[in-house]
């Protein structure tokens, strides 16, 4: 039987080991992990806090109106959707005359990215029909379809960009690298 005081240390040690893994695995998912003091003046940090770096809302629409500019200079009407790291939508524009299906394959483009960490254009073919991948083309929410990429800046993944619309995913692939090119030397921080 075991006592009520070897339960404790074995709770201490696996809160150690815990402790531990997430600071060695933190910088992979670019997380930051800070001692904070108790009277930090941080108001963002709380003591044991994990940080993690993500494209601010301005920096999001900026990409995202960069590619719809792009876009319109070019004569297309898209969609354009920009998802933090985790894939969730942080902004998402529909021009006037874009399909309704572009927001949703707008979002699905950059989740898609996000979520695998490669374009989708990279995705479409590795993907194909034969291959050992090509399961991955019947996963909910993923689109196989260029258009979609990653964002990163300072060596982490930020979040994604999904554009949909133009015509064919090398076009919406091109407006997205405009749209994260007009901010990079923002987005390297």
């Amino acid at each position: 039987m075991v006592r009520a005081t070897e339960w404790v240390g074995i709770a201490v040690v696996i809160l150690l080991v815990a402790v531990v893994a997430l600071t060695l695995i933190a910088p992979y998912f670019g997380w930051r992990v800070d001692t904070v003091r108790a009277d930090s003046k941080d108001p963002e940090l709380k003591v044991g806090s994990v940080v993690v770096t993500r494209p601010d809302i301005d920096k999001a629409v900026a990409i995202q109106q960069a590619a719809l500019k792009r876009c319109r200079a070019d004569g297309f009407q898209v969609a354009v959707a920009v998802v933090d790291r985790s894939g969730t939508v942080q902004a998402l524009l529909r021009d006037r005359f874009a399909g309704a299906h572009t927001p949703d394959t707008a979002a699905g483009k950059a989740w898609t990215a996000v979520s695998f960490r490669t374009s989708t254009t990279d995705l479409a073919n590795e993907t194909q029909p034969g291959k050992p991948s090509s399961g991955i083309r019947h996963l909910p929410r993923a689109v196989m379809i260029g258009g979609g990429l990653t964002i990163e800046g300072g060596g982490k993944l930020l979040g994604g960009i999904g554009v949909s619309g133009a015509p064919g995913g090398a076009a919406d692939e091109a407006r997205a690298k405009a749209g994260i090119a007009a901010i990079q030397s923002d987005l390297e921080f």
